[in-house]
């Protein structure tokens, strides 16, 4: 985390440019539900476990 003060408005500036994808990304990321599913992914190395998130989370991955 960075030292930029959360109560700062300048600490902000980069949200006024955000999408919505952008701002679901930052709330998912930070989601300890999600943090444990993706761990388990990595260690899982399935397609399944892939499957998984995609409908839990309502992911799409690039081709």
């Amino acid at each position: 985390m960075s030292g930029a003060d959360w109560r700062s408005e300048s600490a902000y500036n980069d949200v006024k440019r955000a999408e919505t994808p952008d701002i679901a990304w930052e709330w998912l990321r930070r989601d300890r539900e999600y943090q444990k599913d993706f761990r388990g992914l990595l260690r899982r190395k399935q397609s399944s476990a892939t499957d998984h998130l995609r409908r839990k989370w309502g992911l799409t991955f690039p081709s």
